[in-house]
């Protein structure tokens, strides 16, 4: 059976990455007959004066024509003789540096272009890099565009020595430097008469020999679990992909988090049973014993694997909207989702130098080192030690889109060592004790909206009625618990965790919890919400801009109009409203005690 070999072509923009391969697919005769009529005739409304535009193989989008660029990651799949090949031709462009990622992950190997007419670019550095961190361990730089510079041998050795010092630190294990011109085919297939300088294989040739084979199937058995079968009373089955070393019948597996231990009962690879399976395999393994398994548990035997809520990842930063120290996210770690907080960004890595930068926010197509926190323990490896189990993604909860990717690289110690003190006193006894069910009554709303003065009258209905509460005003935690917070949006991320931090314990005290806060976020009021738990009432004061900055009553708005108050919300800060609040008033339209009666028919269901 032949080998396969996943590798990805990238580079900086208009290096020659699709024209490459598409000459390689040409010159090696492995395009289907009408492909090859197509490619002919395209050429002729080409940009290449009618000689055969190789690119058009792989630039599929009408846009891509157009623009003579790649956008999207492109796969072609092909076999030679010796080798069997997936490829992906990812684009050059900054701005489509996610999607170039997204074709790292899958590959084995990297061919790198590199013009050289202008040697090694920012866009280069930025590529191999992401290589390097999806774990890309073989790389292939191809010095395209020879032809350009007469096949200079100097130039070449030059940037092949630049290429070199690049790739120091990055773990690679093998670099082949080799010489082309994708448009004339100069060691692409074939080895070239203007190089003779040159001793090594051609592109496809080596590509076809080099060695990326790993040891994992050596290691311990691992196998995240994707699905849960259970087709009838009589066979419950747990289906995944084995991603490390081999399992089979009689194997005795442990299963985590819960650590419990089973003998393996069948295996079943599709529709047929096997004593065996190995790495890649999707298998389905029925146990001997009932266990605790779900999705995102790990079946394993002959490994040790990390359980904790806190480590340290490196990340790809691949959204618009930049990442601060505070925000949370769902990460996605093998079969696993979660929900997580970015603690701390350690550094951010400079693309040209590799230099550790100290950064307070991370922008878009950054490489940083953050803490992240997991709303519970997870099982996941060290990157270097398994691709699966190490490596993440970050997905915004808002837009449900790829923020980051990225590896884990290590546990953080105080996340194994802290446990939480379970209390023979509970929140349940202590609610009895008080007679009511707690609760966090959380007001949000522009500055003058009429937030503190709705909570305060709340209280005194509450109190009134025998209630036990207690009112968390913004102006009031900054003098105290938050006097270290400024107003910037890393300070803003923090005053609301710290305030859903407090609000829950003193839920846990059997209080009913009244803040006002402008908590002008979506995803700090979300994560919020997912600190206190049902606990949670997000009450939205509407009260319009004009109306809050007509009543002014500290003056704000006229100190923030006049530039004397930095990102003030609603002038020179957004204000991002709640899309379907627990309960919405509009002050304006009633007069306090109206307000006030309105708030205690709304919440009668929640207090009673």
């Amino acid at each position: 059976m032949k080998s396969l070999l996943k590798f990805i072509t990238c580079g900086s923009v208009d290096d020659g990455k699709s024209t490459l391969i598409g000459h390689m697919l040409y010159d090696a005769k492995l395009l289907f007959a009408d492909q090859e009529k197509a490619l002919e005739l395209d050429s002729r409304i080409g940009c290449r004066d009618g000689k055969i535009d190789y690119s058009l193989l792989l630039d599929g989008l009408m846009a891509e024509r157009e623009q003579g660029i790649t956008i999207d990651v492109a796969y072609r799949y092909f076999t030679t003789e010796n080798r069997s090949f997936i490829v992906a031709d990812c684009p050059g462009h900054e701005q489509y540096t996610r999607n170039m990622a997204v074709g790292a992950s899958f590959a084995d190997l990297a061919v790198i272009l590199v013009d050289a007419t202008q040697g090694i670019l920012a866009q280069t550095k930025r590529h191999t890099r992401i290589c390097a961190l999806m774990g890309i361990r073989h790389i292939v730089l191809a010095v395209n565009k020879m032809d350009l510079i007469n096949f200079d041998r100097n130039r070449f050795l030059e940037i092949k020595d630049d290429f070199i010092t690049l790739a120091a630190n990055l773990n690679l294990e093998t670099i082949k430097v080799i010489p082309v011109s994708a448009t004339e085919g100069d060691n692409v297939t074939n080895a070239s008469n203007h190089t003779p300088w040159y001793d090594g294989l051609p592109l496809l040739s080596y590509l076809e020999e080099v060695d990326v084979a790993t040891e994992a199937d050596k290691d311990g058995f691992i196998m995240p679990v994707q699905r849960v079968s259970r087709p009838n009373h009589t066979f419950r089955g747990f289906q995944g992909q084995i991603e490390s070393g081999k399992v089979s019948v009689g194997d005795e597996i442990a299963t985590l988090p819960s650590k419990e231990k089973a003998k393996v009962k069948s295996i079943h690879i599709t529709d047929k049973e096997s004593d065996v399976a190995f790495l890649g395999q999707p298998v389905t393994i029925q146990l001997d014993r009932e266990v605790d398994v779900s999705r995102g548990c790990v079946l394993v035997k002959d490994k040790t694997l990390e359980l904790a809520d806190m480590f340290t990842a490196k990340i790809l930063w691949m959204d618009d909207e930049e990442l601060v120290p505070g925000r949370n996210y769902l990460l996605k770690n093998g079969t696993k989702t979660l929900p997580a907080n970015i603690m701390t960004i350690k550094y951010k890595i400079d693309i040209n130098t590799g230099e550790q930068i100290a950064a307070e926010r991370i922008f878009k197509n950054e490489i940083a080192v953050c803490d992240i926190a997991l709303s519970e323990k997870m099982v996941f490896d060290k990157f270097e030690n398994n691709n699966t189990l190490g490596e993440l993604i970050l997905i915004d909860r808002v837009t449900n889109m790829t923020s980051a990717c990225g590896v884990i690289e290590h546990s953080l110690s105080r996340s194994t060592n802290v446990v939480w003190q379970n209390t023979d006193v509970t929140r349940e006894i202590r609610a009895e004790q008080k007679g009511q069910k707690p609760l966090t009554l959380w007001f949000t709303g522009l500055s003058g909206s009429g937030k503190s003065t709705l909570a305060n009258e709340l209280e005194k209905r509450l109190v009134a009625m025998g209630k036990h509460t207690m009112l968390l005003d913004g102006d009031n935690v900054r003098h105290g618990l938050n006097k270290d917070l400024g107003f910037t949006e890393e300070g803003r991320i923090e005053n609301i965790r710290r305030i859903a931090e407090v609000s829950r314990l003193m839920n846990d005290a059997g209080l009913i919890i009244i803040t006002s806060f402008i908590s002008p976020y979506k995803k700090d009021r979300e994560k919020a919400k997912e600190i206190i738990g049902e606990a949670f009432i997000e009450i939205f004061v509407s009260t319009s801009l004009e109306e809050c900055e007509k009543r002014d009553v500290k003056g704000l708005y006229k100190k923030a109009r006049a530039g004397e108050i930095p990102e003030f919300t609603g002038i020179s800060s957004p204000y991002e409203q709640p899309d379907n609040p627990d309960i919405q008033i509009d002050s304006e339209k009633y007069s306090i005690e109206e307000a006030t009666d309105f708030l205690m028919k709304q919440l009668q269901k929640h207090i009673d």
